[in-house]
């Protein structure tokens, strides 16, 4: 699959209605991930959530791979990611090959991470956050579209700084 089938099946499919998402917190997230799940249903997506289930202590890079995959794989459109800052979640998502994660506290970079960046994970701090500004970071991610032109050279240009150090990122940090 080409950059372009990427740019077509998310808009195509972004453009016919409800999606799938998968949402994964770690415990730092526990809190928000209803709301986030509660959201997303109330637009009329479908959602798959991977855990954790409690407030015991657990690594953010576990969840952020499980839900990566699930995207990458084209078992899930979007992930929402969850842990107490964002960054750490958003930080494993991007060492995922096909991720363009966004870490996000407020509507306008959630919006911008769509349109121009076209992020695929949303990550969001569960500390830095409350349950209002949450509902509306993840409407506007799940209602902006990718507006490709201009963007998509630059969305090309990502690609094609992972394409060229994969190898070398996967050796690095042994993927």
């Amino acid at each position: 699959m080409g950059i372009d089938d990427v740019y077509l099946y998310y808009n195509v499919k972004f453009k016919g209605g409800a999606m799938k998402f998968v949402v994964a917190n770690d415990h730092g997230g526990i809190d928000l991930q209803p709301t986030v799940c509660e959201k997303l249903e109330e637009l009329g997506h479908e959602v798959i959530h991977l855990g954790t289930y409690n407030k015991e202590s657990c690594d953010y890079s576990d969840f952020a791979v499980k839900a990566c995959e699930k995207v990458v794989n084209k078992e899930a459109d979007f992930a929402i990611l969850i842990c107490g800052t964002g960054l750490g979640m958003s930080m494993s998502a991007n060492k995922v090959k096909g991720i363009r994660a966004a870490c996000v506290s407020e509507t306008f970079s959630a919006r911008m991470s769509r349109a121009h960046n076209n992020a695929n994970v949303l990550c969001l701090g569960a500390r830095v956050i409350g349950t209002e500004v949450c509902k509306m970071i993840v409407e506007e991610f799940a209602t902006t579209e990718f507006e490709g032109g201009r963007h998509q050279r630059r969305v090309d240009k990502i690609c094609k700084i992972e394409e060229d150090n994969w190898d070398y990122l996967s050796l690095y940090f042994c993927l």
